[in-house]
């Protein structure tokens, strides 16, 4: 499609703190996510498989949905979860550490959370034109056009932040949703042992999810089976255990930014941070795909 994606990356930040109204945000439908956190990317089975053959498992994350009125549910934690059989449903995305970044058109550097692969300088997505690179991401955003949806791209029009969707018209060879019944075992997920989620689901909600919590779920999703929601257990427990032991460059800088991160949406002076320095230090030379920049 033919957008205008310079300076923009309204679709890899949380860029609510600087206009909630525009930005809206990604609770639409009868499920709502159980986390607080923006615009979540839903990756594919293979495409886990794939970060984590990269070691890159640390970049992982679920997604759990409350429930719609006619679904089957199930309750851990307190909280009531959308399920199947008793287990409750799940997607798996990106992390966003929070960075300090100048998207949708503004000069201000703020402290917003971010997509793990976005280099902070640039706004260009550090994996873009690889194998790692989303089918999401790629195809954003036909899939919202489709459903006559507000985009990104339009909220940052409103937003004042320049003309960006020049072209409005999906392209023919759009790939299917990555929601419905066509997507189980594919992009949802269901989480074969509930029973084992005492405690975690409390941790997802509040955002203090461990490693060991997150790679249940990585692993649950690359043993899941295309067309269904069944499990192989012995291929869901080795994807485990290689997301529970990634360190990867993205990982570290996880916890690098949020060490360093002011609070949400605060302006980062450069009295203080040295954005482009350090955003060199935590991530180009800790190993990060650079970016070319934008002509």
């Amino acid at each position: 499609m033919n957008l205008r994606c310079a300076g923009c990356a309204g679709c890899c930040v949380d860029w609510r703190p600087l206009d909630p109204t525009a930005a809206g945000t990604d609770r639409t439908g009868d499920r709502h996510p159980l986390d607080d956190d923006y615009d979540l990317v839903p990756l594919s089975r293979d495409e886990v498989a794939t970060f984590l053959a990269d070691g890159l498992g640390d970049v992982l994350r679920p997604r759990l949905f409350t429930p719609a009125p006619a679904d089957d549910r199930v309750v851990i934690d307190g909280f009531d979860l959308a399920a199947v059989d008793d287990r409750p449903v799940f997607a798996v995305g990106l992390r966003t550490p929070p960075k300090p970044v100048a998207p949708v058109g503004t000069d201000a550097i703020r402290w917003l959370d971010a997509c793990v692969f976005l280099d902070p300088t640039t706004l260009q997505c550090r994996i873009h034109d690889t194998d790692r690179y989303p089918r999401a991401c790629g195809t954003y955003p036909a899939h919202s056009l489709e459903l006559d949806a507000e985009t990104e791209c339009e909220r940052v029009e409103a937003a004042d932040g320049g003309d960006r969707l020049l072209d409005d018209t999906p392209p023919a060879d759009t790939p299917p949703l990555p929601f419905g019944p066509h997507a189980a075992g594919a992009t949802v997920f269901a989480y074969p042992d509930p029973e084992d989620l005492d405690g975690v689901v409390d941790r997802l909600r509040a955002g203090t999810e461990t490693a060991a919590d997150r790679a249940r779920f990585a692993g649950a999703a690359v043993g899941s089976r295309p067309g269904s929601l069944a499990v192989d257990r012995d291929r869901a427990a080795a994807a485990r255990e290689t997301a529970r032991t990634a360190d990867s460059w993205a990982g570290r800088a996880i916890h690098a930014w949020r060490d360093r991160a002011g609070v949400d949406g605060e302006l980062v002076t450069a009295d203080r941070v040295d954005r482009d320095a350090l955003a060199r230090r935590l991530e180009d030379d800790a190993g990060a795909p650079g970016t070319p920049g934008w002509d």
